[in-house]
């Protein structure tokens, strides 16, 4: 079964860029089996979808947060990776990658176990 990983700085300041990292294992990123999608959730708020990216290389993304999101992969690492320009507190949150079987994460889709990024000066 696939397998994901979250890495990045849990730490970024106001104004900043968050850059976060998902290790995929167990599957390539390289297929069309999965949607390769970020989500987010804020505290004491729910899972909000952030956008995602297929085995071909075709990017769906938010439009509340297109803008700021920048969703690529690195198929020679199996890694894809979620940019975020111009952080606000309220970007505080636990951020996971997940392997989703459509545009939306539902809990039987396997997901990693989440990376809490603070946004704080």
């Amino acid at each position: 079964q696939v397998q994901l990983q979250e890495s990045g700085p849990g730490l970024v300041k106001p104004s900043g860029t968050l850059s976060l990292t998902c290790t995929v294992s167990g599957g390539s990123i390289a297929t069309d089996l999965y949607y390769w999608t970020w989500v987010r959730q804020p505290p004491g708020k729910g899972l909000e979808w952030m956008g995602a990216i297929t085995g071909s290389g075709s990017i769906f993304d938010s439009p509340s947060l297109r803008s700021r999101t920048s969703i690529s992969r690195d198929t020679s690492k199996n890694q894809f990776t979620l940019q975020l320009t111009s952080v606000t507190p309220e970007d505080t949150a636990v951020y996971y990658c997940a392997a989703a079987e459509d545009l939306q994460v539902r809990p039987r889709d396997v997901r990693g176990q989440g990376i809490q990024v603070t946004v704080s000066s």
